[in-house]
């Protein structure tokens, strides 16, 4: 393993070791490869958008919009601290980091605006469709090139970490958007352990799915 992929590792492990959980079940760690967890996390989006899009309750829209913007935070995050580094140790990896951390920006730019909208807003809707279409754009070119990619350059194992790593990440990151917020470790994980236990404070005011 290279020293700079040794170096993201280590970042993802501390990031890892900080997790304290409190809040929310949370998905058992199951030996899933690194693309694995993130595809799950992709379908899960999925239904979640498809759950407020088909509904025409007003509460029943706000549980749904709760739950998408929890996962989706706390996905796009725990990529970025995890996943990410170790894009940039590759051939050609950096482009692929670059790309990925823009797309991510522009989503969760979207994101704040949708966390903050009432299920009753005539934008509710509009600006969700706006915000999933990014979304769904950069899931199509993450699971068709950026994963597979990712798969190639690292061993069973090292897959295996990385998963469990950014599972446990999801943990404690914030669970709402912050666009301005660093992107990039060391300092998104300053900002994201700043943020985390407000956001986690809101939450508790929030009505989720009841199942």
């Amino acid at each position: 393993m290279s020293i700079l992929r040794s170096q993201a590792f280590c970042i993802a492990s501390r990031v890892a070791r900080q997790a304290q959980p409190r809040w929310f079940s949370t998905t058992p760690l199951l030996r899933d490869r690194i693309s694995d967890a993130i595809v799950k996390d992709h379908r899960e989006l999925e239904h979640y958008y498809n759950r407020i899009t088909e509904s025409k309750d007003y509460d029943e829209q706000t549980r749904w919009q709760n739950q998408f913007v929890w996962e989706l935070a706390r996905h796009s995050i725990s990529e970025e601290l995890v996943v990410y580094p170790i894009f940039e140790t590759l051939v050609n990896g950096q482009q692929i980091a670059d790309k990925d951390r823009a797309e991510h920006r522009k989503v969760k730019e979207k994101l704040y605006i949708f966390q903050k909208l009432s299920a009753s807003d005539p934008e509710f809707i509009p600006t969700l469709n706006s915000l999933y279409a990014d979304l769904k754009q950069h899931i199509k070119e993450e699971e068709e090139d950026d994963l597979p990619k990712l798969e190639q350059a690292v061993s069973g194992d090292e897959s295996l970490q990385l998963s469990k790593s950014f599972q446990r990440t999801k943990m404690f990151v914030p669970t709402h958007s912050h666009p301005s917020a660093p992107d990039k470790p060391p300092f998104e994980t300053v900002v994201g352990l700043l943020s985390a236990p407000l956001d986690r404070l809101m939450d508790a005011f929030k009505r989720f799915p009841k199942n």
